[in-house]
């Protein structure tokens, strides 16, 4: 349908659970809602995630954003709760979502983080992604795994 939401296919809530790990931290695992809302008219989507320790269910990381459709490509805008606001860019074939970071800006308090490379899998109701971070004097290295269903 040509008058369709460029991301109509995305649009759910996902949860599901993952891993993370990283040189300079205890590895882990949690459960994450990750939500994609399309803006009705616009080529734009809000973009949602927070996750829960996998064991104790204690609240961790959240990030809200906006995902668009550009000339160029797609790009993200999404705040983090560490204090970082993270710009990326990058292509979507209708199966996979690659994004690149092209701009980080972080708080007086904020960690320094230099890159960040998200891949997110989509196939039917299940989302796979991976995301990988250079930061704290570390090159780009895997930071996150997650597997989720649509719901």
């Amino acid at each position: 349908m040509a008058d369709e939401h460029p991301f109509a296919a995305l649009a759910a809530t996902w949860r599901g659970t993952g891993k993370g790990e990283y040189p300079t931290i205890t590895s882990f695992e949690y459960t994450e809602e990750f939500v994609i809302t399309p803006v009705p008219g616009r080529p734009v989507a809000h973009w949602r995630s927070a996750t829960r320790d996998a064991a104790t269910g204690e609240p961790r990381h959240a990030e809200s954003g906006f995902l668009r459709v550009t000339p160029n490509g797609i790009e993200l805008v999404v705040a983090h709760t560490f204090g970082i606001v993270e710009a990326t860019a990058g292509s979507f074939d209708g199966d996979v979502l690659t994004l690149r970071s092209s701009g980080l800006l972080g708080t007086a308090s904020a960690k320094q983080v230099d890159a960040v490379e998200r891949r997110y899998e989509f196939d039917g109701d299940e989302l796979r992604y991976t995301i990988a971070m250079a930061a704290v004097g570390v090159p780009l290295t895997h930071h996150l795994r997650a597997d989720l269903q649509r719901a």
